[in-house]
Parts: C-alpha cells; structure tokens; sequence
C-alpha cells in the first residue's frame, strides 16, 4: 500500500487526518460539483416564486414563470412578437431577482417595482408591450420565494381557498333552508286573524294601490269565507328555533352583514388547541347537524312528531359520520418539528389517529440533525419520516410528503388533501437548514429530495382500494434507481471538456452542510489517483479486511475549481440507512418488489424445470434415432445422421454465469439476491440483469471462488465509472 493510499484509508476508517497529504474542507466554500450552475438563481427560470392568486377563477397558485408564458401566448402575436417576448422575460428576471434579494408584496406591486427599475433603458416600445402584457395579465396575489415561511404560507393560503368554496356551498344551502321555512311561517300567518286584517292586506298591496280597494271590506270577506288553518303550535315553535339556529350558526361567516355573529376560528399552531376547540364545538355542531337535518324534511314535509322527535333527541349520540361532516370547515394546524415537544408530539400522535377533519402541516427546517442520544450519529431526519410512516400504517390519514422546492408541483395533491374527508398529514422539508451550508432554502431542499435523504411521496386512502393506487412516489427522479444520474461538464488540465456522469448520493447532499466539513477531507490535485472511486460504486463494494479503494465526492470550491474530497465511513454507513429506507419507499411503490420478484423467480425456476425436462426428453428421442440407423445401409446412415449437438454459442457482450460449475459459495446472492439466485440444484444463475449494477456484476465476479461469472457489457452506459469497471471486467470475459 503506497503512502498516500494508506493516508486515504486511515482518514476512510477512522475520520483523521494525520499528514498534510490531505487538506481541511472548512472554510474553503465547497459544494457538490452538481450545484455549480445554480449559483444564482435569479438568472434562471424555474416554479419559483409562486403567485399566492386572489381571482376566485384562477388556480390557487401559480408559478410567475406560467404566469408570463400565459400572457405572452395571449398577447405577443404578430411581427413583435419575438421583440415583445425578450422583453417580458426581463421583467419576470427582474422581479424573480427582486424577490430573492427580499422584496415582498402583491404581483402588481413587484411588476410595477421591476418597471420602475427597467427604466432608464426603457423606450416608448417597451413600455407599451409591459402594458399590453400586464393587460393580458388577469390575476393578482403575493409573490412568495422557496423561503423558510413557504410551507405554512402556502397550505394556509389554499386551505382558505378550499373553505371559501366550501363555505360558499354551505351558506347557499343554508339561505334556501331558511327561505323556505320562512315561506311555511310566512304562509302560516297569512292565515291568521292578524294576517286577514286591514292593515296588513293594505300594507301587503303597496301605496300606490292604497286607494284602489276597500281593505276592510275585504278582510271581513277573508275572515267569514276562509277557515284559520293554522300550524300547531309545536311545529310553529319548531320552525322558529330552527331559523334561530341557523341563523345563529358560527361554523361560517354569514351572508347577513348585520348577521352579529363571529365565525370560529379553524387555524391553529397547536395540535393540543386544535383538538381541544373541536371538541369544545362538538356539541354545537351536533346540534347544527341536526336542525339541518329537522329544517329539510320541515321544508319537504317529511317531518312526523310521533317518529322524529325520539329519533333527533338523540341525534349524534355516536358522533357524525364522514356525510354529515363533509359540509363543516376543515381545522388546520401548522406546527414546526423544532417545537414539536413530548405533549405536543402525543397530541399530534392522537390527532392522527382520530380521523378527525383536522389537517396538519408538520414543517421541517433540519433533517441533519444529530440525535439525541446518537453518539454523533446522523439522524436522516429518522424522528420526523417515522411521524409520516406511522400516518401511513394508519391506512385512513392522507399523507403528503415533500421538500418545499417540489410543492409546486403537487399543488393537485396539496388540494386533494385539503378536500380529503378525514385526517392529513402534510410533512414538509422548508430547506431552512441552509443557513449552515451558505446556499439558499430552494437548493437545499432540491437536494434533500434528489438525494433520498427526503423523498417525495402521496398516500391518498380515497384513491382505491390497494397500495398501487394509493401510494405514489413519482415525484422523485429517476425512482427505479438508488441515486438519480446526472451530467457534470468540467475542464480538465489541458483545457479539454469533459462530461461526467455523476449519482447525486445521500453523501452529497450532507457534503453541502459545513457541520459536517470533520468527515471529508479535500485531497490535493497532485495525490489524485485511480483509488478513489465515487462514493455510489462505493456503497455497492462488499469489503473484506482493509480496503483498496476509497470513496470521494467531486465537489467545487468557490471559484468553482473542480475538488475531489474523500468521505469517512460513517458518512458512508449513514448513506446505507437512507439507501434501505429508500428501498422500503420503493417497494411499497412497486419498484423491486421482492414479492414481486420471488414469484418471478419461482416462475422462472418453473420454466427452467420445464424447459430441462423438453432438453431430456429430446435427447432421449435423439439417441432412439441413433440406434434405429445404426442397422440402416451407410448411404441411408449417412442420409439421416443428426448435427452433432453444440454448447450456444456467447458474445463478449452477454452476461452470463456457467452455472453447471456453480459451487454454492453465496458470494454473489449475498451480494445482490435479486440480481443472482440459485435454481432447484443450489446453483446460481442471473434471475434479473435490471435488479442491480453494473458494478455489482464486476464485484460478484471478482468475488466468485471458480471464476464462472461473466458481466459482459453494461447495459446502462450511465452508470458512473464505467472505464474501470470494464477494465476490470475485461479478466472475465
């Protein structure tokens, strides 16, 4: 071992750096290699910032990015429009710039700011198409950036946005309850001595037809000719506390202006406050419920004293079921995991599993950080992904699952949830923890989400009956694989381009956080060498004694300056936990089941079984052939002689293992039993070329004590470090 690899694996094992053959990351500005194009996010375009819409037609929410596209399809037509189209992309740059520089307000507000800023290079042509685009432009609302207030600003703003149409439908209904039994009260009294009396008939008429009548005449008529049909006194009673409770109700805010009473409030930063005022209320709620239910078979006729009265005096003795709630606002609750104490954390515990109308936004601002009683072991946000995953298990909570950068993209998701008759859970990564990394909350929580270390998902319990329909997980990248792959370009010493494909590992994305700058350690252009290999083909390696080779990340510094940095081992066994969390995730979404691919390895076993026993028996007919001409004359021989029987023949390119010389080691289905199993005679075959590596064909061949297993050529010519994986593959071709 040369000296400066036994450096490397001394700083691998044990997280030391003992000579100056390594350098500090602190203080240098590194980041992974990845996130050198987005230095400045005002100068690209992406969801961000949101517009927070008030227009009762528009979407809830809308990216400023949709918002432009939109108006300029509309209005940039013709021969300006290609000139009208740049310039409106320098206002929404200009906006998007003022937003992350910390300007806050409406739209309007922020477009006429970027205006007043473009104006010095304005000219007469620019200001008209600004005009004619805001024109096209019918929406307002706040502008809102991947900041640390996002989540709750967000879900509160759609929350209200669901109500209001929920409210809408129930004060509809409740004005045509009450015009109704007013009708029947109205009718009622009409029939009534006063109702026949003079006065009443005159005032009934109007002034201008004052004269036109003899009132008193005609109510003397009225009065001998028609019976007093009037309501029982019971039902009259009935039907006045019913408009008094409807009216009187505080569960929404009245269409009465001078109505005198004040709604409840439904928003709450407590799960303790927010199950305490439900059931508080539940009594009032009952009783509204119910003198709905009274008002429409009042309004309908339906009503039987004899049958109903018994039957409501014990109305929601067990409680409303999901129907009768439907209509009620929903609770909102937005709590921070940072003040999620031990009552607080038993509160929310019982709020999730009552399956109360009761929506909670759970915010995340640091998934990094140390547990408790962890020894200085990473957490991976352990504490908060077991509140979700447990809402899951419940089978009836709605869970949604996010960093703040992908919100956008499940604004449907966040609406179904918000509508969803029952509980929910809404857990979001703010991406806040950034302030340790020096990059913005957006980059963070973008991170967060591609690395696995918070993986996006929706458990929708109203989708159907089984987990493929419920459970989704494709928001995330590339989900069929571990880490997602993606292109790095950078010049190399001579100046050459180079294109690198680079998985973006749960170790990246703690790599960003200086708290942990103790576990890297930035090697030295001149010690760069071929034993350091990225830390994704790393977490692939099965390691026995010390090792050969140690994982380091691409990382640039300031001046964006390529770094390789060399990661220690317990970064690397952190990455292992959020691998196999990542699999669980996988699984229940359907990829690499391993139910699923246990019955297609039976099914496989199956067929092999069949195809042998086709082999024999055809070998049997073979050989009744042979001796059947032996006793034939030569020519006749030689006429119905069969092709000699030769091995199939295999390109370099195949993968394969020569299973008949199989000694049962292990090595490789220890390796990957999904990628390798064994058939009826214990010996190993490949039962799934797409369930591993590359990397792990190359290190199950290296491992195999008879040397029988050959990878061929990879079929996923992105898998990173594939140069010396075909070198090393190439002694077992």
């Amino acid at each position: 071992m040369n000296s400066d690899l036994h450096e490397h694996v001394i700083f691998f094992l044990t997280g030391r750096r003992t000579s100056d053959r390594l350098d500090s990351v602190e203080g240098v500005g590194l980041r992974p290699a990845l996130f050198a194009r987005y230095r400045d996010l005002s100068a690209l375009r992406y969801d961000f910032p949101l517009v927070l819409t008030t227009n009762g037609a528009a979407p809830f929410v809308r990216s400023l990015s949709s918002v432009i596209d939109d108006a300029l399809t509309a209005a940039a037509l013709g021969t300006d429009g290609e000139r009208m189209r740049k310039q409106m992309l320098r206002v929404e740059q200009t906006i998007r710039t003022l937003v992350v520089g910390g300007a806050t307000g409406s739209f309007s507000t922020l477009w006429d700011l970027a205006i007043t800023h473009l104006l010095p290079t304005a000219d007469d042509a620019f200001m008209a198409s600004a005009a004619r685009i805001r024109t096209a432009i019918a929406l307002n609302g706040d502008l809102v950036d991947c900041d640390f207030q996002l989540p709750s600003r967000l879900l509160l703003h759609t929350w209200q946005r669901v109500q209001e149409d929920k409210g809408a439908a129930f004060r509809a209904a409740i004005d045509t309850l009450l015009l109704g039994l007013s009708n029947i009260l109205r009718a009622d009294h009409e029939r009534s001595l006063e109702g026949r009396s003079a006065a009443h008939l005159q005032a009934s008429v109007g002034v201008g037809f004052g004269s036109a009548f003899d009132f008193g005449a005609l109510s003397l008529l009225l009065t001998t000719a028609l019976p007093q049909d009037r309501l029982p006194e019971a039902r009259r009673q009935r039907l006045t506390q019913l408009i008094a409770a409807l009216q009187s109700q505080r569960f929404y805010a009245s269409n009465t202006k001078d109505a005198g009473t004040t709604p409840y409030p439904f928003v709450f930063t407590s799960c303790a406050d927010a199950l305490r005022a439900y059931h508080e209320r539940s009594a009032a709620q009952i009783a509204l419920a119910g003198a709905i239910a009274v008002a429409e078979l009042e309004i309908e006729g339906q009503y039987r004293e004899d049958k109903h009265d018994a039957m409501f005096a014990l109305f929601g003795a067990n409680g409303l079921d999901p129907h009768e709630l439907a209509p009620f606002p929903d609770y909102l609750v937005c709590i921070n995991a940072a003040l999620l104490h031990a009552d607080e954390h038993a509160q929310l515990m019982e709020l999730l599993t009552s399956g109360l109308p009761i929506k909670v936004m759970l915010q995340i601002d640091d998934i990094l950080e140390e547990a408790p009683s962890s020894a200085g072991n990473l957490s991976v946000g352990m504490r908060i992904r077991q509140i979700a995953s447990m809402a899951m298990g419940l089978n009836e909570v709605y869970v949604l699952q996010s960093s703040s950068s992908n919100l956008y993209r499940f604004r449907d998701q966040i609406v179904r949830g918000l509508s969803y008759q029952g509980t929910a859970l809404f857990s979001v990564f703010s991406g806040a923890s950034g302030a340790s990394s020096g990059l913005p909350p957006y980059l963070v929580s973008a991170a967060a989400m591609e690395s696995r270390a918070f993986p996006a998902f929706s458990y929708d319990p109203s989708a159907g009956a089984n987990w493929a329909s419920r459970f989704s997980l494709d928001a995330n990248a590339q989900v069929e694989l571990d880490w997602p792959i993606q292109h790095v370009e950078y010049a190399d010493l001579q100046s050459q381009r180079v294109v690198e494909d680079v998985a973006f590992t749960y170790v990246d994305f703690v790599a960003s956080d200086h708290r942990y700058a103790k576990h890297l350690a930035r090697v030295p252009r001149p010690r760069w060498n071929g034993t350091m290999i990225p830390v994704d083909l790393a977490l692939t390696c099965k390691r026995k004694g010390l090792p050969d080779r140690v994982p380091a990340l691409l990382m640039v510094d300031d001046k964006d300056a390529l770094q390789r940095v060399l990661v220690d081992e317990r970064l690397l066994r952190e990455a292992r936990r959020c691998r196999e969390m990542w699999h669980s995730l996988q699984e229940l979404g359907g990829v690499h089941n391993s139910h699923a691919e246990q019955l297609l390895a039976r099914e496989r076993k199956a067929w092999e079984a069949r195809t042998q026993a086709e082999t024999t028996l055809d070998s049997a007919r073979a050989d009744t052939s042979s001796s059947t001409t032996a006793g034939m004359p030569p020519a006749a021989s030689a006429a119905t002689r069969d092709v000699p029987d030769v091995a199939p023949e295999r390109t370099s390119d195949e993968a394969y293992i020569e299973t008949a010389r199989c000694s049962t080691c292990n090595e490789c289905t220890q390796l990957n039993n999904r990628m390798f199993a064994y058939n009826a005679n214990k010996q190993a075959y490949i039962a799934d070329l797409n369930a591993g590596t590359y990397a792990q064909l190359v290190d199950a061949a290296e491992s195999c004590q008879v040397s029988i297993i050959h990878p061929g050529k990879p079929r996923n010519l992105k898998e990173p470090g594939l140069d010396e994986l075909l070198t090393r593959a190439a002694a077992f071709i």
